[in-house]
C-alpha cells in the first residue's frame, strides 16, 4: 500500500466485515510535534488478545477466501519506519481501535493521498453505517459526519450524483482549508 488513505480503506473495509455500525476515522497533524495519526475505530465484534497478537502477522487473516492478510503488517511497517508505531485496542463484543503514528517529517512516511475519494465512496457504499471523519492540522480541524449528511439532504439517498458530488466538493474544500497534508 502506497498510501495512508490506502490503509485506512483496508482497515474501513475489516470494520465493515466486522459488523461495525459505527466508525471513527481520526487524522491528526502536528508539524511543529513531527506527528502524523491516524486512528480508526469502530464498534464491530472486536479480537480477543491472541487475535491482536496475530493480526500484525504478514500470514495471518480471519478470511476465508484468501490465506494471506498484509494490510495490517504493511501499516505496522510503514509507521515503523517513519519512526512511528502501530496499537490495536481492541475487547471481542465492543470493537476494534488501530492507531498508526507517523513521523510528520519523516522521508518514509507515505503521503495521505486519496482520502476524499476513500471518504466519499465509503459513505456512499455503506448506507446503514454511520461514519465520523475528524482531521486536525496546526491551521484548523475539519469533521463530517454522515448522520448531519443525512439531516441536509433528507430523504435523497447519500449516493445519489448531485449529493456525491457536493460530499466530495465539502470534504475536499474543508481539507484545503485547514491545510491538510496530501
Amino acid at each position: 500500500m502506497k498510501t495512508i488513505s490506502d490503509h485506512i480503506l483496508d482497515i474501513l473495509q475489516n470494520s465493515v466485515r466486522a459488523g461495525a455500525t459505527l466508525i471513527e476515522i481520526m487524522v491528526r497533524e502536528e508539524k511543529s510535534n513531527d506527528l502524523y495519526a491516524v486512528r480508526i475505530k469502530d464498534d464491530g465484534h472486536g479480537m480477543t488478545r491472541e487475535k491482536i497478537q496475530q493480526a500484525t502477522q504478514p500470514f495471518f487473516t480471519t478470511r476465508t477466501t484468501r490465506k494471506v492478510g498484509l494490510g495490517l503488517p504493511l501499516l505496522k511497517q510503514n509507521a515503523e519506519m517513519s519512526g512511528g508505531n502501530l496499537t490495536i485496542d481492541s475487547e471481542p463484543g465492543k470493537g476494534t481501535s488501530v492507531t498508526a503514528v507517523f513521523g510528520y517529517n519523516h522521508v518514509d512516511r507515505p503521503p495521505m493521498g486519496d482520502i476524499t475519494g476513500v471518504l466519499v465512496l465509503t459513505i456512499i457504499g455503506h448506507d446503514g453505517i454511520r461514519f465520523r471523519y475528524s482531521h486536525t492540522t496546526d491551521e484548523g480541524e475539519f469533521e463530517i459526519d454522515t448522520d448531519s449528511l443525512h439531516e441536509i439532504f433528507e430523504d435523497v439517498p447519500l449516493r445519489h450524483p448531485e449529493v456525491r458530488g457536493a460530499i466530495n466538493e465539502l470534504i475536499k474544500t474543508n481539507l484545503t482549508a485547514i491545510g491538510a497534508s496530501t
